[in-house]
């Protein structure tokens, strides 16, 4: 089924919706958030959650990519679920930490994330990297996906992956610091 006819039946209502939407899309998307949990359960649990919002923000929202529009609410909602328990166990060492590392203490992303200065800067930092270098850095920053998955899938070195993210993050906090941000 197309997305287009996915869309209609959430504007329909009609709960089949649902059922077409995890069967062309469930598998990406419990990949997806597995990369953030890493818990099948959770991934599970995250999925579900995608299709309730899904559900209630279709009858204001018309999206023209489902599949973008289902990996976004995907990955905020694993990306809310990996915060709590990361408060509540203060553990774990995963890429969204690595980032961290270049702000200050009293910087909330949050307050930020939105702000067209923060996007446009960000988008422009990416669109100065190469294109093996953005691929590295939206697979580990967005999609959370392992240092050696994404060797792998680029025929690379997890050596080299670290590097080229040591240096990027590097080369972020310059840019983020240059454009007042920090």
């Amino acid at each position: 089924m197309q997305d287009n006819e996915i869309v209609e039946l959430y504007w329909q209502r009609n709960e089949d919706a649902v059922r077409y939407t995890d069967e062309k899309y469930g598998r990406m998307l419990l990949s997806l958030s597995y990369s953030f949990t890493h818990s099948e359960e959770d991934s599970k649990e995250c999925v579900n959650d995608t299709y309730l919002k899904a559900w209630n923000s279709m009858p204001t929202d018309r999206p023209d990519l489902l599949g973008a529009y289902l990996s976004k609410i995907t990955r905020s909602v694993s990306v809310d679920l990996y915060r709590k328990q990361s408060a509540e166990k203060r553990g774990g060492g995963a890429a969204l930490e690595e980032l961290s590392d270049l702000l200050p203490s009293d910087f909330s992303i949050d307050g930020y994330i939105d702000g067209e200065h923060l996007k446009n800067t960000l988008n422009a930092f990416l669109f100065s990297q190469s294109r093996e270098k953005r691929v590295i850095f939206v697979k580990r920053y967005y999609y959370g996906e392992s240092v050696g998955v994404i060797g792998a899938a680029l025929g690379i070195s997890e050596s080299k992956v670290k590097m080229t993210l040591s240096r990027m993050r590097s080369s972020l906090y310059e840019t983020l610091k240059k454009e007042g941000l920090l």
